[in-house]
């Protein structure tokens, strides 16, 4: 049966029913948090001393810490220098319990360019196929742990890539610097392997002085927004308080940076915001030149704002022709994608990376060939899936 369009319709208009009433809490909220921007943007001890007590009082608190720019700081984008970009994604195919074998790909793509030189860019694909034990042996069984395996191999290619360079040399990923785990990680020793590995390899890259930096297009966190809300509170007393009902709940540092009228534009086009530490658990990871840091930046137009969170180590913070470099190539990149901003090359890095499924189907079928030629057996699909395979069929 096709899905309760009626059930759902009648849902719709709960929905709907309390729109105006999500719209009033979030106005005032928002009004609350511009009012908290100008009146605080500019007292950086006060604000440093709320993190530090709020440190104190709760150790998992994950918020923004200002450096020596005020909050509401705007930086146009500088001139740019000739520089090469490198830019990587990755992709995947988990296993899956109702194929005939089990095994897991990760396929990561990285595609380096050095405009206006003439040269032809250089396409790398670094594929990894994990079969039998070695999925759980190596902390592939959950979603978490293949993401986690997979930010690690998009840095180390960039690593790879990098080698023997000259220059000056800008790299991206899509998403955060900072890698997680993941709630559905339950190995702490695999975790910790992985991230080792991946510290080694920004280690390496700041030794030859390669920028390194996450690319988040649509960012849902609220790390200044979360700052402006311990100026709201009273800590330690007040913060269960800010767990369990924060002031500034509907609103978010994308509204924040990418608000825009006549009377208020934190950041026009092409700008980019102060830049800030990250105050979370995984500073234990990230020490003094790795420390991890991050700004926002309008990749829109005038008229249509797109800020975007960049995060980049302390090493890029400490060099400002690193950061204005950075800077300037993120928005060359986001431009030359039209209305729709986002980086050209990671653009290119995950049409070089995607895996598709008809890929996977054929990695199935010569893993399963090659395991029958060595005389080991091969299990069958599951009935389920075989039947979600028929085609033209519908269940009655």
């Amino acid at each position: 049966m096709p899905i309760n369009y009626q059930e759902i319709y009648t849902q719709i208009k709960q929905v709907g029913q309390g729109a105006k009433e999500r719209r009033k809490k979030k106005e005032e909220a928002q009004e609350l948090a511009k009012t908290l921007l100008e009146t605080y943007s500019s007292q950086l001890d006060f604000l440093r001393s709320k993190v530090d007590s709020a440190k104190t009082a709760d150790a998992n608190i994950r918020c923004a810490v200002p450096l020596d720019e005020a909050l509401a700081s705007s930086y146009p984008m500088p001139d740019s220098v000739p520089a090469t970009f490198i830019a990587a994604d990755g992709s995947q195919a988990i296993a899956d319990r109702h194929s005939p074998v089990q095994f897991c790909v990760i396929n990561v793509g990285a595609i380096s360019m050095k405009p206006d030189s003439g040269e032809t860019p250089a396409v790398e694909v670094e594929s990894e196929l994990f079969f039998g034990d070695a999925i759980e042996e190596n902390g592939l069984t959950t979603d978490g742990g293949v993401a986690l395996r997979r930010d690690l191999a998009e840095r180390s290619v960039i690593e790879k890539m990098s080698k023997g360079m000259k220059g000056s040399v800008v790299s991206f990923t899509d998403g955060t610097l900072e890698i997680f785990r993941a709630k559905d990680i339950d190995n702490a020793n695999q975790y910790r392997n992985t991230v080792d590995k991946y510290i080694s390899v920004l280690s390496r890259l700041q030794g030859r002085g390669i920028i390194s930096a996450g690319y988040i297009d649509k960012p849902s966190s609220s790390l200044v927004v979360k700052l402006l809300e311990l100026t709201q509170i009273t800590i330690p007393e007040e913060m269960e308080k800010l767990r369990n009902a924060p002031p500034l709940k509907y609103v978010t540092d994308r509204w924040l940076f990418g608000y825009n009228n006549k009377l208020f534009q934190l950041l026009p086009p092409g700008h980019r915001s102060a830049v800030f530490k990250i105050q979370s658990t995984s500073e234990k990871s990230y020490k003094g030149v790795l420390e991890l840091h991050f700004f926002y930046l309008n990749v829109g137009t005038e008229g249509h704002p797109w800020p975007v969170r960049v995060e980049i180590p302390r090493w890029v913070v400490d060099d400002k022709k690193q950061l204005d470099l950075l800077h300037a190539v993120l928005v060359e990149q986001c431009r030359m994608m039209g209305s729709k901003p986002y980086p050209y090359l990671l653009h290119r890095a995950h049409e070089t990376a995607v895996v598709k499924n008809e890929e996977k189907q054929q990695i199935e079928q010569m893993l399963s060939l090659e395991l029958r030629r060595n005389s080991e057996d091969v299990d069958e699909g599951s009935n389920k899936q075989s039947a979600k395979d028929l085609k033209g069929r519908t269940r009655r």
